[in-house]
């Protein structure tokens, strides 16, 4: 199950996606994220959903690699829609006891299941194509215009690199915990939902202490290295943008396009 998630991961492959400066792949997530808000209708998905296939298509990225980091979320889908199926007033089509499915329930709670899935894999393409160096540079290019209003940019970027790199760091370290606690005779699988919830308190207080050692340990790495913040700091390689960003700008902004017009006329 934890090898199943992909989220922070970074999917090495050359493809065009992977080349494109990271401020381009950035705006990109944000555009798209933000469209799927705008869409109430499947044919607005649909548009979405052919964005996201054809960039899914040109990053080489497996495509089973892609949907094996929708397994964790299972749940919280299913939760998610069951909860639309129920609680969408309308049309009557099941009825027991207190709870009934309306004919809105069935559209809404499907609308939304997929909506949820196209954030997921909206999101995951970006960290699939950009190593978390990329994605700190690319983030404090677009926010430096904040640096005016004394917000630490640099420090918020290295931040979410810091976060990015330790998820796969800790699934890891949880993956070789759980093994360990195994092959001691410990049960991860059978009884109820309470029985396993006490099962993972073995895993949580070694899992806890190891975050913060390796936490101590990048701290003392830094200091000893005379980390001071992004003030003086060049960089090896600047991002520099090429003719291949400026022909994904103007993707993006006829994907844009069409959903403003689309929300306009559906």
């Amino acid at each position: 199950m934890l090898r199943d998630i992909t989220i922070g991961q970074y999917y090495p492959v050359s493809s065009m996606i992977h080349r494109l400066d990271p401020r381009v792949k950035l705006v990109g997530c944000l555009v798209y994220l933000v469209s799927l808000f705008l869409f109430d209708s499947f044919a607005g998905l649909l548009v979405a959903l052919c964005f996201l296939a054809g960039i899914i298509f040109l990053s080489k990225v497996s495509l089973r690699y892609i949907l094996k980091g929708l397994r964790p979320i299972l749940f919280l889908l299913l939760i998610t829609v069951i909860f639309n199926f129920f609680l969408t007033p309308g049309e009557t089509l099941v009825k027991w006891w207190i709870f009934r499915i309306t004919k809105e329930g069935l559209y809404r709670g499907a609308f939304v299941g997929a909506r949820l899935i196209f954030l997921i894999l909206g999101s995951s393409m970006l960290t699939f194509t950009t190593t978390p160096m990329e994605l700190t540079e690319g983030l404090e290019r677009l926010m430096h215009p904040l640096t005016f209003i004394k917000v630490p940019v640099h420090d918020l970027a290295t931040m979410m690199s810091i976060a990015l790199r330790f998820i796969p760091i800790l699934i890891e370290e949880t993956d070789r915990i759980m093994k360990a606690q195994q092959a001691r005779g410990a049960d991860f699988e059978s009884g109820g939902l309470i029985k396993r919830a006490k099962a993972m308190i073995p895993i949580f207080v070694p899992l806890i202490l190891a975050a913060f050692r390796r936490a101590f340990d990048l701290a003392l790495a830094m200091e000893a290295r005379c980390y001071n913040g992004g003030k003086g700091r060049t960089k090896m390689h600047p991002l520099t943008y090429h003719a291949r960003d400026f022909v994904a700008y103007l993707y993006l902004a006829l994907y844009l396009t069409t959903v403003i017009i689309l929300r306009r006329w559906l």
